[in-house]
């Protein structure tokens, strides 16, 4: 995977955390201060093992590595009936 690709889906995958934590703002309470965060997308295995690879970098040079294993979720597709109102 190019550096570039990878960047842009791991800012897709910030974003879709960033918006749980919005729904859920006590999960970044579990997050130690001073500690990275590692995703690890479930449903895309060459930039889990990127981005695995990554943290365990981090890891062995000392510093603390959080790493959230998550799927990107699922757009909900919107259908909608047009209505036609009439003037009364």
């Amino acid at each position: 995977m190019k550096k570039q690709m990878a960047v842009k889906k791991n800012l897709d995958l910030l974003n879709e955390f960033m918006k749980y934590a919005f729904e859920k703002p006590g999960i970044l309470d579990e997050i130690p201060p001073g500690a990275e965060l590692i995703i690890l997308p479930i449903d895309n295995p060459e930039l889990f093992e990127l981005n695995k690879l990554m943290g365990d970098r981090l890891v062995s040079k000392g510093r603390k590595v959080i790493f959230v294993k998550m799927k990107k979720p699922v757009m909900p597709t919107a259908e909608f009936e047009p209505v036609l109102a009439s003037q009364g």
